[in-house]
């Protein structure tokens, strides 16, 4: 269990860290944080004196404690010894992040970068963390997938301290729309419209989405899934779109898609579009308990052109990912802003100017899908013409 005095401590660094004291301004008072947290004169004055001790914090006589400037801090600056790049996804060892993080790895140890790699698992409470750290530790610029960025975010004001600390930073697969930053993503709502297309024109009218709507990618593949049936007059099952977040990913899909396959013949989905290629393939083991044969039962599209659904027995038909040129991209703009706030590199565009990049996506056709469109047959004794 934490004492007393470190919860004090963490409760003001993260109040500098997220921007709440600003440096040189002068901090609550210790009757303040006494009150605040419920805690004893003591205990305020050992967190306050170990945040002095540690440069975080200054005491003037007589006129209280106030928020140090950490840039004039030695023990923060590089000097140009070691140039420091952190790298932010949701997840680092799982499905296509290894291959977007070595194109950004690869590229930045060429130019002499030292990466840090930091995973938040799609939680806020673990990149409130993350972004503590990299506030606290000398790093020149960042690299980061947002985390569930569908949704309303508590860590904007970190992003915002990063802002007026200089520390550029590119957001990847996703956005902040709070922040607007400059960002590298694919096109997911044409690629969620592709999807769809794609099944429509093989004669599909009965399909179901599902989507992982906790994050920017998984909405606007839905739209695009939307729309798509909405452009070819095809209505959509109100039933036919299953939404799930991160925490319900192994379960709530599953879950869904056994249901759609008690479902008599006549009313079951032919098709099915998945979020993500690893979601195709979890759906594929309920699919072989069922004994439903993909395509011959029932098609199935993924996304991101992964490594596993070239795997699988089923090759995925899927959507193309830019991935390891995701990464290296990102990296050859971070290593250009810092070129350009070191003056090393004209500035030819600053944040406002410069442009986001957006993947455009491609259809990769394997044999996961099947055509309903029943190609007219020739009679046996054609008649011939004279």
């Amino acid at each position: 269990m934490k004492k007393k005095y470190d919860i004090v401590k963490q409760e003001i660094k993260s109040s500098i860290l997220d921007g709440t004291f600003q440096p040189l301004q002068k901090i609550s008072s210790e009757s303040e944080l006494m009150k605040q947290f419920g805690v004893s004169r003591h205990t305020v004055r050992a967190a306050i004196g170990e945040l002095v001790n540690e440069g975080w914090l200054y005491r003037e006589q007589g006129a209280g404690t106030f928020c140090a400037d950490r840039k004039m801090d030695h023990r923060l600056t590089s000097g140009g010894k070691q140039k420091n790049i952190a790298i932010i996804t949701t997840f680092i060892s799982d499905y296509i992040f290894p291959s977007i993080i070595r194109g950004a790895e690869s590229y930045l140890s060429r130019h002499g970068y030292n990466v840090s790699l930091f995973s938040t698992n799609n939680d806020h409470e673990n990149e409130k963390r993350i972004l503590e750290r990299i506030l606290s530790e000398p790093f020149d610029g960042v690299i980061v997938e947002p985390t569930k960025s569908a949704t309303s975010n508590p860590n904007i004001n970190y992003y915002l301290n990063i802002e007026r600390q200089n520390i550029p930073y590119i957001m990847i697969n996703a956005y902040y729309e709070e922040l607007e930053p400059l960002s590298i993503t694919m096109n997911d709502e044409k690629g969620g419209y592709i999807q769809a297309e794609h099944l429509i024109q093989l004669g599909h009218t009965n399909i179901v989405g599902f989507f992982k709507t906790d994050d920017l990618q998984g909405a606007k593949r839905m739209k695009g899934f939307i729309k798509a049936h909405r452009n070819y007059g095809i209505p959509i099952n109100p039933n036919g779109i299953v939404t799930y977040n991160t925490s319900e990913k192994a379960t709530k899909p599953l879950e869904a898609l056994a249901k759609f396959l008690s479902l008599d013949r006549e009313v079951r989905p032919s098709a099915v579009v998945c979020y993500n290629d690893e979601l195709a393939i979890s759906l594929l083991d309920v699919l072989r308990e069922k004994n439903i044969r993909v395509p011959e039962d029932l098609s199935l599209v993924g996304f991101d052109n992964s490594f596993m659904g070239k795997l699988t027995e089923v090759k995925l038909s899927t959507i193309d990912h830019p991935q390891s040129k995701m990464g290296e991209t990102a990296a050859e703009i971070i290593v250009d802003l810092l070129k350009e706030k070191h003056g090393q590199q004209k500035k030819s565009a600053g944040k406002e100017n410069r442009q986001s990049i957006i993947f455009e996506p491609k259809l990769i056709v394997r044999n996961s899908t099947k055509s309903l469109i029943q190609t007219k047959q020739e009679p046996d004794n054609p008649v011939l013409s004279t």
